[in-house]
């Protein structure tokens, strides 16, 4: 008896702890100090997670000052990343070893979330542009995604449909696809999202894009096409989460990020990658 009361108190100790997340940002064509701040506040707020961040050093950093960066993901439950050093030939990326340290960490059973404009970076990075499943890449590089009218998603061949981008900020409705998926269980199944630039024509891998689940999408007025907005896939024993919401420019709002129905969702999303179950309330 005494044995089963030490095993329940520990149990439930261990669902008390705080998820341990880790943001990686430094460098970003978006208000990355905006977006970080908005994500370990909205996270912490909930009460369920304790956020460190692990900033990486400036784009014009020495050879030196890079090899000096080494996050240590094995401490944390879940990574998010707010870093996009540019999605040509030349961006910037991660020391080697901070990119095989990651893959371990997917691997063996970390989570990760892409934020916004996260799934641009890393061109040359084979294994990340798996990770993201669709990116802001040239049409050749792959096929892509949409929602058909009945809700069915579609393969866009390689070389067909338009090239990644985006129009102006504006309102548009998010609608859920999956309403019994673990992070959308629950959310209302669609909601207008305020001040928001919706990105169309993202593409990826031939093998990737059939592992993602697509979770929400909304109609882009510029493609004219129903465009995934949140998405899910496994790798190795590890989960990923991507959002194309949270866009952040300098010097101006981001009323985007103040909706409520996106909190709740990434902040679920983010339980998720962790944990693979989702505690958190959908109201």
């Amino acid at each position: 008896m005494r044995l089963l009361l030490l095993s329940l108190f520990a149990s439930s100790l261990l669902a008390a702890a705080p998820i341990r997340v880790l943001i990686l940002d430094g460098i970003n064509n978006h208000d990355w100090q905006a977006g970080t701040a908005f994500l370990k506040s909205t996270l912490e707020r909930s009460g369920r997670f304790k956020v460190d961040l692990s900033t990486s050093p400036p784009r014009e950093a020495t050879h030196e000052q890079w090899s000096q960066w080494r996050p240590n993901f094995a401490k944390y439950q879940v990574v998010i990343n707010n870093f996009n050093g540019g999605h040509l030939k030349d961006g910037i990326r991660w020391p080697a070893r901070v990119e095989q340290d990651f893959l371990n960490f997917l691997k063996l059973g970390g989570g990760v979330v892409n934020f916004h404009a996260a799934n641009n970076a890393f061109l040359l990075w084979p294994e990340y542009n798996g990770i993201a499943g669709l990116l802001w890449r040239d049409k050749s590089f792959g096929p892509g995604l949409v929602i058909d009218i009945s809700k069915k998603v579609m393969t866009v061949p390689t070389n067909e449909g338009p090239q990644p981008g985006h129009g102006p900020r504006h309102d548009f409705r998010i609608e859920i696809l999956d309403t019994n998926h673990p992070i959308t269980k629950g959310l209302p199944t669609s909601w207008q999202h305020k001040s928001e630039q919706l990105t169309h024509g993202q593409h990826g891998l031939a093998d990737s894009i059939k592992e993602l689940h697509i979770l929400t999408y909304a109609y882009s007025k510029d493609s004219q096409r129903n465009e995934p907005m949140d998405w899910v896939r496994t790798y190795g024993k590890g989960r990923i989460y991507t959002t194309m919401l949270g866009h952040t420019w300098r010097n101006e709002t981001n009323p985007n990020l103040e909706v409520p129905e996106f909190q709740r969702l990434l902040a679920r999303a983010v339980e998720w990658a962790a944990t693979g179950k989702v505690t958190l309330p959908a109201n």
